[in-house]
């Protein structure tokens, strides 16, 4: 077998495989499936709204489902395992099963396109895209988009981050067909540019390093050789003499006898 013809029945017997489990599983909130070749078998992830529902009481459910992936669809040991869905307005799959379970109950078309993709937008998609096709008001197939946002539609983020998915269902004027498509909020875009604050700079304390000065020492000078200086003696004129006093002096008595 060349390696087209092997890619296209991979592609084709995952599809059939997505289709199945997506009538299997519908009350459960199914969500898709991936599939990976390990050495011990096939690993199937099967993502879902409400696991047990999956499970089944005991194991019961997965075991089946395991058993007719290998019988019907040739999976060597498939080895399942179940992933809830956290957010359930980002998987196409919930978003189309909700509008073809609306539109199976008699609801509006355009009010069931609508109330999704509000639900979408909500809880934070950058852009979705609501498909609904068939005999909508008239004997005349056609069709009618809800969109809102931004996404891309070709480019490396239309191809990888863009999750699609398709979902059918039957009426009285026949089959009706839903398309989804949405962009998560994490896309990533090659051409977006973010601009970060800046941050104001923190100042840091400035430290100054001094050296510690020695202790002032009193400096003492040498006697100069210089003579020292001569004080001249001036005349001293018109001195005032001191007052006369009149002094008496007394004998003692021996003497005077």
């Amino acid at each position: 077998m060349s390696i087209v013809k092997r890619f296209i029945t991979e592609s084709i017997k995952r599809t059939e495989i997505d289709e199945f489990l997506q009538k299997k599983l519908e009350r459960a909130g199914y969500g898709g499936v991936n599939l990976s070749k390990t050495p011990l078998g096939t690993h199937v992830v099967i993502y879902a709204m409400r696991p047990g529902l999956v499970i089944g009481r005991g194991g019961e459910t997965i075991k089946d489902l395991a058993a007719q992936l290998e019988q019907n669809f040739k999976v060597s040991n498939p080895q399942i395992s179940v992933s809830e869905i956290e957010v359930p307005e980002f998987n196409a799959h919930v978003v189309a099963n909700r509008v073809s379970s609306a539109l199976e109950r008699g609801v509006h078309f355009r009010r069931a396109g609508f109330w999704a993709l509000n639900q979408v937008m909500e809880a934070g998609a950058l852009g979705a895209e609501i498909v609904i096709s068939g005999k909508l008001t008239t004997e005349r197939a056609r069709f009618e988009k809800f969109k809102a946002g931004h996404f891309p539609i070709v480019g490396e983020p239309a191809t990888r981050a863009m999750r699609t998915a398709e979902a059918h269902v039957q009426l009285k004027p026949g089959i009706i067909g839903i398309r989804v498509k949405l962009m998560p909020p994490d896309a990533y875009f090659p051409d977006k540019v973010t601009i970060m604050a800046a941050e104001p700079p923190v100042e840091e304390p400035i430290v100054v390093e001094t050296t510690p000065t020695p202790a002032a020492v009193p400096v003492v000078q040498p006697p100069s050789a210089e003579p020292a200086p001569t004080v001249q003696a001036q005349e001293v004129t018109d001195v005032p003499s001191p007052p006369e006093t009149n002094t008496t002096v007394t004998k003692p008595v021996e003497e005077q006898q």
